[in-house]
This record gives structure tokens, C-alpha cells and sequence, in this order.
């Protein structure tokens, strides 16, 4: 049989069916901590609907109760653990080093007219 005329065959490989994050009996509710931490990354942002697997209704939810959670300060805005990037780093330094850098120049321009 040639191959542009075989049927198209679903693959034989089982899979197993994830569980929703969000149970039917579980409220979502700024308090309730322990279910808004599920949905916020490391650094404190709250996660995508695909990447948590919520339905639109859930996502909108969960984003309110978080807002909600970081207005009442029981959340933090960011996370304190949160560490700048190398990027980051980087461009801090250049602009520490351009700073010293202008600031010798003043110096020098002082000096010489001075003189």
C-alpha cells in the first residue's frame, strides 16, 4: 500500500489524562494562599491561562483574587528571592562605569582650567 494512500492511524501510545488544577469544592478566594501560590512564577508574576491549565472563567478569577491578595499585602508584589540577570548585571555596570568615566572628565576640565 502506497503511503499517500494509507488512512490516517491514531498511535497506539496510551496517555494519561491530567487532573484540573483547580478541584470543583475549592474556593477561589484572595485568602485562600495556598491555591494563589500555585499560579505565580518565580518572580512573583501570575501565570498564563495555558501554562496553569485553567478554563477563561478560572484565569479571571484567580487573577482578581491574586490583585486582590497583593493589595491587602498578603502577597508580595515581587518575590524577595527574585535575582537580576546577567543582562541586567551587565548594563548596571556599564552604566556605573560611564558614570565614573564622566565624572573624571568634570575632574579634569576643573583642573586644567585651574591651571
Amino acid at each position: 500500500m502506497d503511503k499517500s494512500k494509507r488512512p490516517f492511524l491514531k498511535s497506539k501510545r496510551s496517555f494519561r489524562r491530567r487532573l484540573p488544577p483547580i478541584q470543583s469544592g475549592d474556593r477561589i478566594d484572595y485568602r485562600n494562599m495556598s491555591l494563589i501560590s500555585r499560579f505565580i512564577s518565580e518572580q512573583g508574576k501570575i501565570l498564563s491561562r495555558r501554562v496553569n491549565r485553567l478554563t477563561l472563567k478560572q484565569q479571571r478569577l484567580i487573577t482578581l483574587a491574586i490583585k486582590q491578595a497583593r493589595i491587602l499585602s498578603l502577597l508580595p508584589f515581587k518575590r524577595k528571592g527574585f535575582q537580576i540577570s546577567e543582562s541586567t548585571a551587565k548594563t548596571n555596570a556599564l552604566k556605573a562605569r560611564n558614570q565614573n568615566k564622566d565624572q573624571k572628565k568634570e575632574k579634569f576640565q576643573i583642573n586644567k582650567k585651574k591651571k
